[in-house]
């Protein structure tokens, strides 16, 4: 089974404080006696579903068009963090033993069923010492069912800087309603932006055989 956990553009995902909404307009349209359709987007690149690259918080860091492919494409394992859990700490969960692809369903997955609900500042994300228990285990990727996989209410960046200071890519805003703790094969697939520090993703999950 293929499971698409992207949040969708245009159903009102709200932006990141301080961030603008996206606008999208039409260049040319067809009802207005145009010959076709031209699309015209402007948007900020860590909005909905999207990833961090290292040059997000990491000087000299690597851009999403230096992304390797085969972190971004490979096995997967998803987690369930237990609804009473504000954070995800070290001791939240537990993975396999070769883990270089994790994703954690929290409860923040159920704000998506209004996905025009107003910014959640409360949101579930990896504390400081749970994004150095996953470098120190070899962990390439991270997800997060909400806009950061950091706390909104941390005073520094310390979990993005973890994480990316080590080259681990950090893929936010996933829709992970329905899915089921457990291994997936993961297709992440950002556009190839030249000096990005983040991007809009397509993000499958395939049930492995």
């Amino acid at each position: 089974m293929i499971f698409d956990v992207t949040l969708a553009f245009g159903s009102g995902v709200p932006p990141w404080p301080g961030e603008p909404a996206p606008s999208i307009t039409r260049l040319s349209d067809m009802a207005k006696g145009d010959s076709c359709n031209v699309t015209r987007m402007d948007f900020a690149v860590h909005y909905a579903t999207h990833l961090d690259a290292p040059i997000h918080f990491v000087p000299g860091g690597a851009d999403v068009a230096s992304l390797d492919l085969n972190v971004l494409m490979g096995p997967c394992h998803v987690v369930r963090i237990p609804d009473h859990m504000n954070d995800i700490g070290p001791e939240s969960f537990a993975i396999p033993s070769g883990c270089t692809r994790l994703l954690a369903r929290t409860r923040n997955s159920a704000l998506w069923d209004n996905p025009a609900h107003a910014f959640e500042r409360d949101f579930v994300a990896f504390t400081p010492e749970a994004a150095a228990w996953l470098v120190e285990r070899g962990v390439r990727l991270v997800g997060i069912d909400y806009l950061s996989v950091q706390r909104f209410s941390d005073a520094e960046p310390t979990t993005h800087r973890i994480l990316l200071g080590a080259g681990v890519i950090a893929v936010e805003g996933l829709d992970l309603r329905g899915i089921e703790p457990g291994e997936y094969d993961l297709a992440c697939l950002p556009l190839k932006l030249i000096g990005a520090d983040g991007s809009p993703c397509r993000v499958v999950l395939t049930t492995r055989r």
